[in-house]
């Protein structure tokens, strides 16, 4: 039996689970918060993404080393599980998110732009929430079919145009003659 809002469970060694499973740090698939990997190309702005059991450092590097060519640079964050990156033919490049540093780009070489970012990547864990929201709770299981969906979307049409493609929207709006 379930308690009722205001009313204390009745076991507390059996507690209900609690809402969003909002425990800090890395999640795995074994405490139902499997975590979803990325990589995205800056010179096509294709995505691979991939649902996996931990967020080690092999498999972190698995992925990266099977959809980054040799020699490309990686921009990350300054996790310690990318730490191998350059070992394994990357270049590697890292903003320091932590409190203390609070980067979030940086222009290495001095022409004005900043190319290392991660920013493509977290605007991109923002639109894969969005898109699963309206689900309104997935299977662990079943959460590579949606994370499949989603880039395959993106990959064809982008954000904009899987949100007009889900709204029964045309693609691209008539232009006036």
């Amino acid at each position: 039996m379930r308690g009722k809002k205001g009313v204390r469970h009745p076991n507390p060694d059996d507690p209900p689970r609690r809402r969003a499973n909002k425990r800090r740090g890395h999640g795995n698939f074994a405490n139902d918060r499997p975590p979803v990997v990325g990589v995205v190309s800056r010179d096509t702005g294709a995505i691979v993404l991939e649902v996996v059991e931990r967020t080690d450092q092999e498999t972190l590097i698995a992925v990266v080393t099977e959809h980054a060519d040799d020699g490309a640079t990686v921009y990350t964050d300054e996790w310690s599980g990318y730490a191998r990156l350059s070992a394994e033919g990357r270049g590697h490049a890292t903003v320091n998110h932590t409190p203390g540093q609070r980067e979030w780009a940086r222009d290495d070489d001095g022409d004005g732009i900043r190319e290392v970012h991660d920013n493509t990547l977290e605007g991109l864990w923002a639109a894969l929430r969005t898109f699963l929201r309206p689900f309104r709770g997935i299977s662990k299981h079943y959460l590579h079919q949606y994370v499949a969906v989603f880039q395959w979307a993106y990959n064809k049409v982008g954000v904009a145009g899987m949100v007009r493609t889900l709204l029964g929207l045309p693609l691209s709006t008539p232009t006036a003659s």
